[in-house]
């Protein structure tokens, strides 16, 4: 039997459907969320160590923007391109060399000496992510059977939410015992058991036809993807007008055109754009880019709120946000998901998650403003809504792709969450900003900037109201985006299965 027969013989046998899935499956799903949770974990992590890579790199403004944003920009850039590498060349080998770039870009990170070399050090750490990213969603579907993977991931979407939450938390803990580079540090023994476990563990497989490489698509979707990214990334601290945003978002929206037109013309194209006609996959996309779009967009708002004009400090903050996530993980680990789903179906399941994520943005919208008791309220309806929606959209998009383009449609999955994510901050804060400015009359379109040239006590008061009048607009705007997306995600969905 040669070598390619054996990989496909033994992507079959883990294929979804086979009977029960991978024997050793849950153990799977546990070193794959483990690695999951680090790669997540990243994103957020260093948002609390800024004055310490300040003080001890001198960094400047814009090196800390980009030790920030080198690790999001060119993982979301090689999502499709990684994706598409997996399911042509092994998911197994992909998942493996992810978690060695990983590794290595986190040991060299930890003993930089320099901004750039932390820059270039999460640059490579993004390459790993990336394709840990598709291939721990693309194995989940591998060895899962259909009976068990709605579940499966369930948690894997859990750890998700739990990674948003736990990296200011983790971080702030770090730093008070230790120094900025053991944040970096703590991923070097996750990566080691990673590759043990994986060796020993995950089945090899990858797409059985063995197409040609894409190369020129993997080209185009790349710059396409970064230039569409970075102009979210960089919208609201430079301005939506200026000149390198608009540029970059011009860009990047004319390179993923010739990335289309290009996918429709290839014989072997990485990203079938056929899909795109799949009612069931378009009310997916739909549903995923809005309920990311809603939940990142109000947390990034509500960290301001609380710490701005509630007064509390930046863990205090973090700790205050925790409940959406902490509700994500029980709901998701009892699975109330994956036993609602059969009865409901997944275009109930949706809309019934999506209309509670709105639900949560209103609570928090009306009564957020005065004080925690309410936006609490609304942090748990909230998460109710994402433990139920997530799943089953993540489940409806990776239904609609042929098991052999598993990691294409991983990459697709977490492209729009990166979508909905820079969304959300983008449109809720421009909301958030506009109505800030008309209502107080100032200049300055950020409440610290304006505090800081206050003359008086009642011109803060004033100020802080105009704040939380402004934070109202923008939950009650996501609200309205969570809610007609989720009718219409529904929509075709139900169309889809009638038909």
């Amino acid at each position: 039997m040669t070598a390619t027969t054996a990989e496909n013989t033994n992507s079959s046998a883990a294929a979804p459907g086979s009977g029960g899935g991978h024997p050793q499956r849950w153990l799977i799903l546990g070193v794959i969320c483990l690695a999951q949770l680090t790669v997540l974990l990243d994103n957020t992590v260093l948002n609390v160590a800024i004055p310490s890579l300040t003080r001890e790199l001198h960094a400047s403004t814009a090196d800390i923007q980009w030790v920030i944003n080198a690790y999001s920009l060119v993982q979301s850039g090689l999502l499709l391109t990684a994706g598409n590498a997996a399911d042509r060349y092994g998911r197994k080998k992909m998942l493996l060399s992810g978690l060695a770039l990983f590794g290595v870009g986190s040991l060299a990170a930890a003993y930089a000496e320099s901004s750039a070399q932390l820059i270039a050090a999460r640059a490579g750490m993004g390459v790993g992510g990336a394709l840990l990213m598709t291939t721990t969603l693309a194995v989940v579907v591998q060895v899962f059977d259909d009976t068990e993977r709605v579940k499966a991931i369930a948690i894997w979407s859990t750890v998700s939410s739990l990674g948003f939450a736990a990296g200011p938390l983790i971080g702030g803990f770090v730093l008070d015992h230790f120094w900025w580079g053991a944040l970096f540090l703590i991923n070097i023994p996750v990566a080691v058991l990673g590759l043990f476990a994986v060796t020993a563990l995950v089945p090899e497989s990858k797409h059985k036809q063995g197409d040609r490489p894409d190369l020129l698509g993997a080209l185009l979707s790349t710059v396409g993807m970064t230039a569409v990214v970075y102009a979210i990334i960089s919208g609201p601290e430079h301005g939506w007008t200026s000149g390198r945003v608009l540029v970059a978002a011009a860009m990047g929206l004319l390179v993923l055109g010739a990335f289309a037109l290009w996918e429709l013309r290839t014989p072997y194209p990485m990203l079938d754009m056929h899909f795109f006609r799949n009612q069931r996959f378009v009310g997916a996309v739909a549903g995923a880019i809005l309920v990311a779009f809603g939940m990142t967009g109000s947390l990034f708002l509500l960290t301001q709120h609380l710490q701005f004009v509630l007064g509390y400090e930046p863990l205090a903050a973090g700790l205050r946000t925790a409940p959406l996530a902490l509700t994500v993980v029980v709901l998701n680990l009892t699975g109330l998901g994956a036993r609602l789903l059969p009865k409901l179906g997944t275009p109930g399941t949706i809309a019934l998650g999506m209309t509670l994520v709105s639900g949560g943005l209103v609570s928090i919208a009306l009564l957020g403003g005065q004080g925690y008791g309410g936006m609490l309220l609304g942090l748990v309806v909230m998460g109710a809504g994402v433990a139920l929606s997530m799943p089953a959209m993540a489940n409806a998009i990776m239904s609609a792709i042929p098991p052999e383009k598993a990691g294409v449609g991983a990459g697709i999955n977490g492209t729009l969450a990166e979508f909905g994510n820079g969304l959300g901050v983008a449109v809720l804060g421009a909301v958030l900003n506009a109505r800030f400015a008309s209502l107080a009359a100032v200049t300055a379109t950020s409440l610290p900037a304006a505090l800081a040239a206050a003359g008086s006590a009642a011109e803060r008061t004033r100020l802080s109201e105009a704040f939380a009048a402004g934070l109202e607009t923008s939950q009650l705007v996501g609200a309205a985006a969570v809610l007609a997306g989720g009718l219409l995600a529904a929509l075709l969905l139900r169309r889809a299965e009638r038909a």
